[in-house]
């Protein structure tokens, strides 16, 4: 039987005035302005079929199949829904081009504005924007209607784990407008499309490359508690350099960060302003004193212990209810002793990585997975732990294996891997990217490592998280469950990563998605015996480990998800299924067994 659980942030939101704006803080840190204006809340919305319409309203940016929005309906492939709300231009924003922004709609909408069409956008996971100053009544109400279509997993598009019909390790699927609706007005002559930040730790700079709509003189003024540190000028689109005497590391211990101020002028005018951050931190692989290849940061050996991360909500499935509950899956990874998490088949809303990136918390972000599956006895592979071997992945059999079979489909997944990096660069709390997990739509992942480096070589790279390894980018990387955990081939020089394992179930009633379904890797039945075979599993396999070269491990995981129900937290993350101290502690431990042998 279905429950219906949320989450302590959705339950305030229910019962405050916030419900007619959620999600209200700024939804792009990292390039801010002064003015703007939040188009979350009620909107009205209709479902057309080939039978009927389904009219009421829905709290934008909930999905319309999550119990937030106030529908909970799956949209089905052959359905549009159609979003339509007013709205007003304030009046000292006249004389501006107002720019609309979507954070993310998932999959394919076209937007009007005034009954005149203003553009359209494919893709479920990344912001898009249009000028909408044209179509406007400036001191009238203007009318906004989006129409969306969402095949799920009809379809061979970049979707992770949604689909129509949910179970094991699928979830609903999320369909429309899932993240913040904005406007914001901008310089009719010249305005700041977007900056690229390249910090330089060892050589104590950092380089700057700010995109403007037109050329413009740049000022650029770093500052640090308060303090001027650095300033930079030139020209928009060229590299741009700032000195920073004796820069702070960001670190997870200390995640010390940089504030910037990037003004573009017009003979001395100001015709745009934004405000920005960023950090000082390496990534790489080195050897550390015995010759044994490692992770190193900010030029120390570390090893990277996080949870696998799916950023899902019982009440609001892909998105966060709250800023508040983003903060909290951050800072419990944080208390649980863990370094680092991987965010698994999924983009984050900008929120998400900024906290990442004060709090101090490193993260694996993945690649959107599309395609299919390429795995056919999935269930065996994972309960037994093998890794599929070496099938190739870059000839047409392969190609059909993994629904990507037409060329244009995997020029898509290319394209919104590029697009995804260099949305997300900024984020230094991300440390790797990982374009393929469990052959899920896998296709010549050697050269797709190779084109992942050359768009960000700063960054470490495992090309295929699980199985079907084709000996490229910067790890053996194997998910194992349900058996012992391996020593890494002895002819593999990359660094050994256990980039999934555990997944330990528990049932906690009354914070279940489904009484009935549960799905999970190892059962237990209390408290106590989740956290005895939790520390087994610690002492007896993964740390015995790290003296044969294990330098990185993704636990199963941090919340119940849906029908899984081996998280450390209930989906609904009111309870906390083993004692955060013991979770603690053994990270501590491994952490101390990782800097005796590594000699750090």
């Amino acid at each position: 039987m279905r429950r219906k659980i949320s989450t302590v942030w959705s339950e305030k939101l229910k019962n405050s005035q916030q419900a007619v704006l959620p999600l209200s803080d700024y939804p792009r840190p990292q390039m801010e302005r002064d003015q703007w204006m939040n188009l979350n809340g009620y909107w009205d919305y209709t479902i057309i079929s080939s039978t009927n319409e389904t009219c009421g309203r829905i709290l934008v940016p909930f999905a319309v199949e999550c119990s937030l929005s106030g529908v909970g309906q799956s949209l089905q492939p052959d359905e549009i829904l159609i979003y339509s709300r007013n709205f007003r231009i304030p009046e000292d924003w006249e004389g501006s081009r107002i720019i609309l922004n979507f954070e993310a709609v998932d999959y394919d909408c076209r937007c009007s504005i005034n009954g005149v069409d203003s553009g359209s956008h494919r893709g479920g996971y990344l912001p898009f924007s249009f000028d909408i100053t044209d179509h406007l009544i400036p001191f009238g109400l203007n009318e906004i209607i989006l129409s969306v279509k969402d095949p799920s997993d009809a379809g061979f598009q970049q979707r992770g784990k949604q689909v129509l019909n949910p179970g094991q390790i699928y979830y609903t699927a999320t369909s429309g407008i899932w993240q913040t609706v904005w406007l914001e007005p901008v310089s009719s002559v010249n305005y700041i499309h977007r900056i690229f930040i390249y910090p330089d730790l060892n050589n104590h700079k950092a380089i700057f490359r700010v995109e403007t709509a037109d050329e413009a003189e740049v000022s650029i003024l770093i500052s640090k508690s308060g303090r001027t540190v650095a300033e930079a000028s030139g020209r928009s689109s060229r590299e741009l350099t700032a000195v920073v005497v004796n820069p702070e590391a960001w670190s997870p211990e200390k995640p010390v960060l940089y504030n910037v101020k990037i003004t573009i002028l017009n003979d001395d005018s100001v015709l745009d302003r934004v405000f920005s951050y960023f950090a000082f931190r390496t990534i790489e692989v080195n050897e550390d004193e015995n010759g044994k290849k490692r992770i190193f940061l900010n030029g120390r050996p570390v090893f990277l212990h996080a949870p696998l991360d799916q950023g899902y909500w019982p009440e609001s499935g892909m998105t966060p209810p709250s800023d508040e509950a983003i903060i909290f899956d951050i800072s419990e990874t944080k208390a649980l002793g863990f370094n680092c998490t991987r965010k698994h088949i999924k983009v984050e809303p900008r929120r998400w990585y900024y906290h990442a990136d004060r709090l101090g918390l490193m993260v694996m972000q993945d690649a959107v997975s599309g395609g299919r599956n390429g795995v056919g006895r999935m269930g065996i592979n994972l309960l037994i732990g093998m890794d599929s071997g070496h099938r190739r992945d870059n000839n047409a059999s392969a190609y059909k294996r993994t629904g990507r079979i037409d060329p244009g489909q995997r020029i898509l997944f290319e394209r919104e891997l590029e697009a995804m990096i260099n949305h997300l660069g900024n984020h230094h709390s991300i440390i790797m990217w990982i374009p393929f997990n469990e052959a899920w739509g896998q296709f010549d992942s050697m050269r797709i490592a190779d084109s992942v480096r050359a768009i960000d070589a700063s960054r470490l790279i495992d090309p295929v998280s699980g199985w079907w390894d084709q000996g490229g980018g910067d790890f053996r990387s194997r998910h194992t469950y349900s058996i012992k955990l391996k020593i890494p081939p002895i002819q593999d020089k990359r660094i050994y990563f256990i980039s999934e394992y555990g997944g330990y179930n528990l049932q906690v009633p009354g914070h279940l998605w489904d009484e009935e379904r549960v799905f999970g890797y190892k059962k237990e039945g209390s408290e106590n015996s989740l956290e005895a075979s939790y520390t087994n599993l610690i002492r007896r396999q993964l740390i015995p480990l790290i003296k044969h070269g294990l330098s990185a491990a993704v636990y199963t995981q941090l919340t119940d998800v849906e029908i899984e129900t081996n998280g450390f937290f209930t989906y609904d993350r009111k309870v906390l299924k083993i004692n955060k101290e013991q979770v603690k502690s053994l990270n501590d431990e491994i952490f101390a067994e990782f800097n005796r042998l590594a000699g750090c």
